[in-house]
């Protein structure tokens, strides 16, 4: 089914399952622990065999030897295999490191070897006596450093955006702000580590593997292993948390299909936490620099914002201008983004890729530009707004409520008690109110499923989606049950199997609203199937209650689906109606903190989230993602980042204890609102992304509400208290 003009009344309308609080329907084999994550398959006919990765100790440079007889001859071990062994292997596209093979090291923790042993225990113990010898090359580490000689990315991806003359109009400008902010690398930190569990059956590979895209995975590894991707099965039905980091294939699926080969049993493989930042991906460091220029009376003349990032040869920039080009209206604009070459581990998607650290800065600049205009941050942002795309006015958004969102979380939060920088103080702490927009473009994927009628009445949906904690099978047993009119109940759903239709997968907030409609179009197949074999009509038949009524004649499902059942297959694919105009989400984020005048010590109060993104299939788990959005957020603001080792060339804090996430005790009460809205020109499901929106804008309204309170602007995160603690008021 091709999706190629505003959808019209449909089933999906009905919303007598799908828009409703439905709990999860994977809740229960979650929480009992029943639910199988990829290193938890106790159920393989024969035992599992345990590898453990051995990483570079260098960031850069060549192999020169390697000694493994001590790991070879430890107790347990069944066989090393080293990056020696297989040699050069093809790089997949999607891929900007080599993950295995070769002697060329291009940073550090790249996997260089694997020991199998009986036990994990062996294992690692084995690991540790394989010796490796390199030529190591000076690397190139600091962004500071290399930003000068960062160059323009490919034009046909990243390109420089111009509308107007940005030079002229800022120089004429009544007030202007020209100011630098930067932000770190920061670890996607995911519950589940990436695992993989490998097993051969003659030259037919199955692994079941922690992965957010199936068939991205399984096309890659069969580019790196030089096979036939028919000759793969990826199997993954739960995964413990992803957020960019498994979009891509990682060095334990190539790891555990080399182990499960060498010693002709299946092979488990977990990259151990310590490991995970430097061996996989990041979100990368940026530097970038915000100019505005307004009138006295708050409209922005010109706009300007430029990043720097760097990555890996062959890697791309981190896209942290993107909102900017899209935000705020004004004639006079101008987008850029450079990329340094850093031999760091590979930079890449993490979520909300470009608007969440694009919006760290964008948002501190239009507080500041406010409060340069003495005007009020939401009216500021209010008195911007604009309807079309600014650097394309004759194409309009298709929805676009940013002025909703912003006066129903201003009338929410109580925005009213928020007074000048330092005024409000309670004992020993300064307190403060600040607020951000939010912003991330609507993505959209092809997408396929297939669903099935059996004889019983039941339905049963197979794709290749996954779940990576967003509620995946709930929204997709909802579709199913409002298409085919039945209970959820009577829904059972199948996910994370390559054997499945090749769905979306999970990432750019697009995996919500392709895949529902991938199965929207599937069941819009079966309906056809279902009436055709009454000699119905099928756009005129009613599915509901379990039964199919045309006219005066109601047939239940079981009969109509007979002994042998129906199918309907299809694939959702969308036309140009997604470029004609543009679709985009939209929010608003309203923080309260304190911060202890003594020791600079920042702490969150309240939270609100306000959002506008199509129809919300399911407010139980959108909200759950939006609260999940905020919190990581909250960690951005206030304690993520990974240190660089400028010397050697990794991140020294890789693992939990020092890499600080929020936990508990840093999220106070948290509130959503999401506005009602429906947008026919996304999809038939008239929905939108809603997991990234809401991180985008979260930081910056903590760092901007830490102003409030103390009166300092802190343009380099995140706003850690050692940032604050010279410029706090007299503690007395």
């Amino acid at each position: 089914m091709k999706f190629d003009s505003p959808a019209a009344t449909n089933p999906i309308d009905k919303l007598k399952v799908v828009g409703k609080p439905v709990h999860r329907v994977d809740g229960e084999i979650k929480t009992t622990g029943r639910a199988t994550y990829a290193y938890e398959w106790h159920d393989l006919d024969v035992a599992c065999a345990i590898g453990y990765p051995v990483g570079s100790a260098i960031a850069k440079g060549t192999i020169s030897s390697m000694e493994v007889s001590a790991a070879q001859a430890a107790p347990g071990v069944l066989a090393v295999v080293t990056t020696l062994d297989v040699g050069g292997l093809k790089k997949p596209k999607r891929n900007t490191a080599h993950l295995f093979g070769g002697d060329k090291i291009q940073h550090y923790h790249q996997a260089v070897a694997v020991v199998i042993a009986r036990t994990f225990e062996e294992a690692r113990a084995a690991a540790a006596l394989v010796k490796v010898h390199y030529r190591p090359e000076p690397g190139t580490f600091d962004l500071e450093k290399a930003k000068e000689a960062a160059v323009k990315p490919d034009e046909s991806q990243e390109p420089d955006t111009a509308t107007g003359d940005f030079n002229t109009a800022f120089a004429e400008a009544a007030v202007t702000l020209d100011q630098i902010y930067t932000t770190p690398d920061q670890s996607h930190c995911m519950m589940e580590p990436h695992a993989s569990i490998a097993s051969w059956n003659g030259d037919e590979l199955t692994v079941r593997v922690s992965s957010q895209m199936i068939d991205w995975w399984r096309t890659d590894l069969a580019t790196t292993l030089g096979m036939q991707k028919e000759k793969i099965r990826l199997i993954s039905p739960f995964i413990g948390g992803g957020f960019g980091g498994k979009l891509f294939l990682r060095a334990d699926t190539v790891l555990a299909a080399f182990a499960a080969k060498a010693v002709g049993m299946p092979v488990k493989v977990a990259l151990p936490r310590p490991m995970i930042p430097n061996n996989t991906t990041h979100r990368p460091a940026t530097i970038q620099r915000v100019r505005i220029g307004a009138e006295r009376d708050g409209k922005i003349t010109a706009i300007a914002h430029e990043s720097w990032s760097g990555d890996l040869p062959g890697g791309g920039p981190e896209t942290a201008v993107n909102q900017t080009r899209l935000l705020y209206a004004g004639a006079n604009r101008m987008t850029a983004m450079r990329l340094a070459t850093l031999d760091l581990p590979e930079g890449n998607a993490m979520r909300a890729p470009g608007e969440a650290p694009g919006m760290m800065a964008l948002e501190i600049a239009m507080d500041e530009m406010a409060e340069r205009l003495h005007l009020d941050p939401v009216e500021f942002r209010i008195l911007n707004d604009t309807q079309v795309d600014p650097e394309k006015p004759e194409r309009p958004f298709s929805r676009r409520n940013l002025i909703g969102c912003l006066m129903l979380g201003r009338d929410q939060f109580g925005w009213e008690r928020r007074g000048k920088a330092g005024s409000r103080r309670e004992g020993q702490k300064l307190i403060g109110l600040g607020m951000a927009a939010a912003f991330r473009n609507n993505l959209v994927m092809p997408s396929g499923a297939r669903v099935q009628l059996g004889r019983d009445g039941g339905v049963t949906v197979q794709t290749d989606m996954t779940d990576i904690g967003t509620g995946s099978y709930t929204i997709i047993a909802q579709t199913a049950a409002e298409m085919m009119g039945v209970g959820i109940d009577r829904v059972t759903v199948e996910l994370g199997d390559s054997r499945f239709p090749v769905s979306a997968g999970s990432g750019g907030q697009f995996g919500g609203n392709s895949s529902t409609s991938g199965v929207y179009a599937a069941c819009v197949k079966l309906r056809e199937a279902v009436a055709s074999k009454l000699g119905f009509n099928s756009d005129d038949a009613l599915f509901e209650n379990g039964q199919v009524r045309f006219g005066n004649r109601s047939v239940p499902l079981s009969e109509a689906a007979g002994s042998d059942g129906l199918v309907g297959e299809d694939r959702m694919t969308w036309g140009d109606i997604v470029d004609t105009q543009q679709q985009s989400t939209f929010g608003a984020h309203f923080v309260e903190v304190d911060v202890d005048v003594f020791t600079g010590e920042t702490r969150i109060r309240r939270m609100l989230a306000v959002c506008a993104s199509g129809r919300i299939l399911n407010p139980i788990t959108a909200r759950s993602q939006v609260i999940g959005a905020m919190t990581m957020g909250a960690g951005a603001a206030l304690s993520e980042e990974l240190a660089v080792d400028l010397r050697r060339g990794y991140f020294v804090n890789h693992d939990l204890a020092g890499y600080e996430v929020p936990v508990h005790a840093d999220i106070p009460n948290q509130d959503v609102i999401f506005m009602e809205e429906t947008d026919p020109r996304s999809s038939p499901m008239k929905a939108k992304g809603i997991a990234e929106l809401g991180i985008c804008g979260v930081a910056a309204a903590i760092a901007n509400a830490v102003f409030n309170a103390t009166g300092i602007r802190v343009r380099n995160y995140p706003v850690t208290l050692d940032k604050l603690v010279g410029g706090l008021p007299d503690a007395t």
